[in-house]
């Protein structure tokens, strides 16, 4: 993406009108704030511009046992169903450091409803009280449980899909991976605006880097709190696109499940779902890619206000069913 001169003009009139509405409020940045401050003014606004809960005959709440000992919460969504439904195991958005199951509900939901799918959704632990690689950890921990523990939960093993948006499209991206090399099939990788690699220095990350929603100095505080030091960004559990493994080499991209990406136009991390795509392509992994015009980060949780974020939802769900059928 070339710089643009007016990057504003991108903007659709309703997406530049809710930013200068939270602009007009003037709460404190986020990085001014420490991080319990910044778990919960997230969560406060969470719910502000969403859509509304949808209504589910199915939702339960899971306990997942993860490597180190430790239990995770999770909460499953599902429409009503007779026989076993297929399962898109979500990880939130929230930089690994804010953000909850609470705070993606109204999504998951829809998801759910929309792609007539039990969707469950993971409350990985997050920084900075837990560093990397503890979420990586903890997603992929959530994915092998689930596929042990899907028959009693009348869910089918074979049509599996992992789905995140922003930190958390990073750990499906890993946790795609992951299940290649273990040999184990999903049905489809659901990326929204997924953050890719190791160093912020795209284009997209200086055209949209102040005044879009997320910041650079957003990114810069939350990956401060998330990494435990520099050579961590070179990890491909952080950084699918450039990262590596233990002997140095980057990750091949090779035999993964199909994958899905929804990208919004104004946003830092536009380029390196662009990039990710690119390389998938390469690999001769299948890819849908949707860029939705003038919207920002985060935009798929503003569906009270933007119409776009409803066809966001619209346009993974039909992914997730074409996956299932497939």
């Amino acid at each position: 993406m070339s710089k643009h001169s007016n990057p504003r003009a991108l903007l659709t009139p309703a997406m530049r009108g809710l930013l200068d509405r939270v602009a007009r409020a003037g709460h404190p940045p986020m990085h001014a704030l420490s991080p319990s401050q910044a778990k919960q003014a997230y969560a406060a606004g969470a719910g502000v511009l969403d859509i509304p809960l949808h209504k589910l005959p199915r939702v339960e709440s899971l306990q997942i046992p993860t490597r180190d000992g430790a239990q995770i919460n999770a909460e499953l969504y599902a429409p009503a169903a007779e026989q076993p439904l297929p399962v898109l195991l979500y990880f939130h958005g929230g930089g690994f450091t804010v953000g909850s199951v609470a705070t993606h509900e109204p999504l998951c939901r829809h998801l759910a409803h929309l792609a007539h799918c039990a969707v469950v959704s993971v409350d990985y632990r997050l920084a900075p009280e837990w560093k990397f690689p503890t979420a990586v950890d903890d997603a992929w921990d959530s994915l092998a449980w689930l596929r042990d523990n899907a028959p009693q939960l009348r869910l089918d093993a074979s049509r599996l899909a992992v789905g995140g948006d922003s930190a958390g499209g990073t750990l499906a991206a890993a946790t795609a991976i992951e299940a290649r090399d273990a040999g184990w099939p999903l049905a489809l990788q659901m990326l929204f605006y997924p953050g890719t690699g190791g160093h912020q220095h795209t284009p997209s990350h200086k055209t949209f880097g102040h005044g879009f929603m997320l910041e650079t100095a957003h990114i810069d505080y939350f990956f401060g709190h998330y990494l435990r030091g520099a050579e961590d960004r070179n990890d491909w559990r952080f950084a699918p696109l450039d990262g590596v493994d233990a002997t140095g080499e980057v990750r091949d991209l090779e035999r993964l499940a199909p994958a899905w990406i929804g990208l919004a136009e104004c946003d830092p991390l536009t380029d390196e779902g662009l990039l990710y795509a690119d390389r998938l392509r390469l690999a001769g992994v299948a890819v849908d890619i949707e860029i939705y015009p003038g919207m920002v980060h985060g935009f798929i949780q503003f569906g009270r206000a933007l119409p776009q974020a409803l066809t966001s939802h619209m346009d993974a769900a039909r992914a997730l069913r074409h996956a299932w059928s497939g």
